[in-house]
């Protein structure tokens, strides 16, 4: 009786590992980041949301490349199509040589 219960034990222990391993392990969770702010938009969405930053202009083709480029240092893009930049301050702070805004 006591070999079934010592391997009933081990058994539970072993599978109990895998299980924290795998959870541990999970690529998945990304942190909590309030929306608009600094990292809250994954690279992958950056040209969806630039798409709609720049929906409203006549430029649209440098206007989605300077707000794609921001997007991908910042990981931000303010709301709106105009405007909000101080949502996301890294996308406000990039300039370009004169000290004018680089981003949309």
């Amino acid at each position: 009786m006591s070999r079934v219960a010592t391997s009933l034990s081990i058994s539970f222990f072993l599978l109990a590992l895998v299980f924290v391993t795998e959870v541990s392990g999970s690529k998945n969770i990304r942190p909590y980041r309030p929306a608009g702010a600094e990292g809250s938009v994954p690279m992958e969405e950056c040209p969806a949301k630039c798409d709609i930053r720049c929906s409203a202009t006549s430029h649209k083709k440098p206007c989605n490349f300077f707000c794609n480029y921001c997007c991908q240092r910042c990981l931000c893009v303010p709301s709106g199509t105009i405007g909000n930049k101080e949502e996301c301050p890294c996308y406000n702070n990039l300039k370009t040589k004169e000290g004018n805004p680089k981003c949309p």
